[in-house]
């Protein structure tokens, strides 16, 4: 999971993930700031690292990368994610799973408008069907 700022997208994809998926789920955190970074931990990611280098770092690393789409674009998130950053997730062998949410003035036409809460299930849905789980119960 990869997010930045307050790290809330991250917190609730974590806290849901950990929920739904059993413990042997690893899930690293990977913030753009130490306070992402904390909040995804602090929702139960197992570990967690900040920064460029730990993005460029892990991005190849990984089965799934989590986030808002906006962890494509160079600067995005009031410039928090570098352009490394970007290259890295964007050029990763990793499936990619992406929130469209985007506040730097890039518009994904054919997306319909969701709230958050909505969008976060529908990836976590995805999540479940690559890791072969079932559907959680209600």
């Amino acid at each position: 999971m990869i997010d930045g700022q307050g790290g809330g997208i991250g917190r609730h994809i974590v806290e849901k993930l950990r929920r739904e998926l059993s413990e042997d789920v690893e899930i690293l955190a990977l913030g753009t700031n130490a306070l992402a970074t904390s909040v995804m931990l602090k929702a139960g990611a197992n570990e967690g690292a900040t920064g460029e280098n730990a993005v460029v770092f892990n991005a190849a690393r990984v089965d799934l990368i989590l986030g808002p789409v906006s962890i494509m674009f160079p600067n995005a998130m009031t410039g928090e994610l570098t352009p490394g950053m970007a290259a890295a997730v964007s050029s990763s062998p990793a499936k990619k799973l992406l929130i469209p949410l985007v506040r730097s003035g890039v518009e994904i036409v054919g997306i319909k408008s969701e709230p958050l809460p909505h969008l976060i299930e529908e990836l976590l849905a995805r999540v479940r069907e690559i890791a072969g789980r079932p559907p959680a119960s209600r």
